[in-house]
């Protein structure tokens, strides 16, 4: 089937919504909305409140635009908030790999294959670190480059801090089970390094997710955290919850924030958003009825 449909204009797009049953406003404001924010973008905060078994995509509920843009606020607003608690849990992560295994293993401890325990991926990780090395206008790096000649890339406490989270989560969780990555996982209140490794491998998912303005609010993940048990620190008793959903991110990421930043405002400001957007459904974002009682989420 081959794909005809015409691009439409601003005033060809407010028809459309209208005929499918949006409520507007204000329409000279919507048309600025739309000329900033595009119609497919915005799609996808319509498309639970439509019939989209109906090629037409009616509106099965009474429903405004400017409740619509609401909504994508509140999703916006979402993801900074999220993206900032990862933002300060991958530095957490770059620090304490890089210091439990430099101390123990040296410089150039990442390069040595004998540390990890699959050597295609190990071969794999290590050239994507060479690549995005090489890719970095980094001050540090350019110095490295420009001062030494040996060994031909920077140590450990320098290359690490150049590259993704989603290659220091490989990276980590290729490295064999030994005392330093205990150590690690046990910074972080975790009982084993195999938790740790799938809070990593969703976090770097999710901060990609975030980086490129993609939605959170209503997000179905494929990957996702492992729901420990049996942690250092109180986690939520209330484990039966869906860990493709938001919530169970949202839980992982609270409970290492309040390890590594004890005074940090992200539970206070969670709960405020919370409160923002009336066409928000918790419980479709994988929150229980009963989250704001468990303790991680207390003040």
């Amino acid at each position: 089937m081959k794909y005809s449909k015409p691009p439409l204009s601003i005033t060809d797009q407010i028809f459309k919504l209208k005929q499918r049953g949006l409520k507007f406003n204000d329409e000279q404001k919507a048309a600025h909305y739309l000329s900033n924010i595009s119609y497919y973008r915005l799609r996808a905060y319509t498309y639970p409140f439509q019939d989209n078994s109906n090629p037409n995509h009616p509106f099965i509920k009474e429903i405004s635009f400017e409740e619509i843009i609401g909504l994508y606020i509140f999703d916006r607003r979402l993801r900074l908030l999220v993206f900032n608690a990862i933002e300060k849990i991958e530095i957490a992560l770059r620090t304490k790999i890089i210091y439990e295994f430099s101390l123990n293993h040296g410089s150039q401890w990442h390069e040595n294959a004998n540390m990890y325990r699959n050597n295609y991926y190990f071969n794999t990780n290590i050239n994507a670190l060479y690549e995005e090395v090489d890719r970095s206008t980094e001050t540090f790096i350019e110095h490295y480059k420009n001062t030494y000649s040996v060994p031909v890339y920077p140590p450990a406490w320098m290359s690490l801090e150049v590259i993704s989270l989603g290659l220091l989560s490989k990276l980590f969780s290729n490295l064999k089970k030994g005392v330093e990555k205990k150590k690690v996982a046990k910074e972080f209140g975790l009982p084993n390094p195999v938790i740790l490794e799938s809070w990593m491998h969703a976090f770097a998912g999710l901060r990609n997710i975030c980086a490129h303005h993609s939605r959170l609010w209503n997000r179905r993940f494929t990957i996702v955290p492992q729901i420990p048990y049996n942690t250092a620190n109180p986690f939520i008793q209330n484990t039966n919850i869906y860990d493709n959903k938001l919530y169970a991110q949202l839980c992982c990421i609270n409970y290492i924030t309040r390890i590594i930043s004890p005074n940090s405002s992200f539970v206070s400001n969670l709960k405020a958003l919370m409160e923002t957007c009336d066409l928000v459904d918790s419980k479709e974002m994988g929150f229980p009825g009963d989250w704001k009682a468990e303790l991680i989420w207390q003040l």
